[in-house]
This record gives structure tokens, C-alpha cells and sequence, in this order.
């Protein structure tokens, strides 16, 4: 049987209370983390000098088929130096607000996981510098592929998902920085700037009524 990685012992007498379960599996030691402490963990992590995991290999998040379990954010951390990886995660209860700190300050190279992970969960990450989808379009309006209650054929028709693709407006695609940059260079058309003065930058218009429909 595998042990569990040292830094286990090292996080529980650093944090106490703060350091919830730890297990191994398949070779790697997974550690729960408090959601409220978590950036204050992850900066010792990075810096301690017996810990040392500078680099960040993922975010994600995994949801249970029991809707009674929390929804778990996982990291996966490696210390260059060391070669040694861990798992932290961190279960967040599907009643409280699907949310944690972003960790983008301490690992830069989180900013698009952290994003996927928004775009394909739910999960808020708080402090993110540009938190907006990553895989699906930003006007996309049938919720969070990878949770356990999207149909997998998702919520709405084929012909309406393409509707939708086709006519999202060309500035919903950029973030509020890129689209101020634009502006600034006096690159934004005149029909972007008055649909963004009247705050329409994620809407997707209608479908217009055939003569037909009446």
C-alpha cells in the first residue's frame, strides 16, 4: 500500500482543523482543504521550503451521481524539484453558493483552467481576472455541460443551439478589456458600440414571426 505524501503531516500541523481527509488513489494522495482557507494553504504549499509545488497541472471539478455529496474542486500540484505531486480538493455542498477563491495569483497558469471549470461546472472562482466562458460560446444559455442533471442531448432543440451560434452578436465573444481596447483604437463598428451602449452584448435576438405564424 502506498503511503500518503509527506506533506499531508506537514499541512495538518501548519493548519490543524483546516486539513480535512487524505487517501490515496492509485498512487496519488488526495487532501481536502477548508474552501475558507484555501488561498492561505496554497501560498504555503507553493512556498515552504519542504513543499515547493510551484507548478499547477490542473483544475477541475467533479460532480457524484449521489446528489447528498458535494461538488469537489481538484487540484493537481507538482513541485518541480521535489518530483513529488499532490491532490487537493475542496467539496462545496450543492445548497451553498457553488464558489472558492481563484488561485490565479499564486499559479498564473490557472486563469483558463479556472475558466473551462466555470464554463463547464458552475464553479465561481472569486478574484478571477477574466472569469467568462472558455469552450462554449459566452451567450450560451443551457447551463453547465459536465453537471449531472444536463440532458445529454442538452435543454434545448438542435435547430435552436445553431439559431443561437449564428446570430450571437460578433462583440460576445470578447472580453470587456479586448472590446475597450478595440474602442480605444477606433476599431469597434457603430453597431456594436450602440448595442453595447444598450448593454446587449449577450443577448441573442430572436427569431423574427413568419408570415405564416401570423
Amino acid at each position: 500500500m502506498t503511503d500518503l505524501n509527506d506533506s499531508v503531516e506537514a499541512l495538518r500541523e501548519e493548519f490543524g482543523d483546516k486539513i480535512g481527509d487524505a487517501y490515496v488513489s492509485c498512487g496519488d494522495t488526495v487532501v481536502f482543504i477548508s474552501a475558507a482557507h484555501a488561498l492561505g494553504i496554497f501560498e504555503w504549499l507553493r512556498d515552504a521550503p519542504e513543499q515547493e509545488y510551484n507548478y499547477l497541472i490542473d483544475v477541475t471539478a467533479v460532480e457524484h451521481n449521489d446528489d447528498s455529496k458535494p461538488i469537489e474542486v481538484v487540484y493537481f500540484l507538482f513541485s518541480l524539484r521535489r518530483r513529488v505531486q499532490l491532490c487537493v480538493k475542496i467539496a462545496l455542498p450543492k445548497n451553498e453558493e457553488l464558489a472558492v477563491d481563484s488561485v490565479v495569483p499564486i499559479w498564473r497558469g490557472a486563469d483558463w483552467l479556472e475558466r473551462e471549470t466555470y464554463d463547464m461546472f458552475g464553479i465561481e472562482f472569486r478574484g478571477h481576472p477574466d472569469l467568462r466562458r472558455i469552450l462554449m460560446w459566452e451567450t450560451y444559455a443551457e447551463g453547465y455541460p459536465l453537471r449531472k442533471d444536463f440532458p445529454l442531448r442538452g435543454r434545448f432543440s438542435r435547430a435552436e443551439q445553431v439559431r443561437q451560434a449564428l446570430h450571437a452578436n460578433p462583440e460576445a465573444h470578447y472580453s470587456l478589456e479586448e472590446l475597450e481596447i478595440a474602442d480605444a483604437l477606433g476599431d469597434l463598428p457603430e453597431d456594436m458600440k450602440e448595442r453595447l451602449a444598450r448593454g446587449e452584448r449577450g443577448k441573442v435576438p430572436r427569431p423574427k414571426e413568419s408570415k405564416e405564424d401570423g
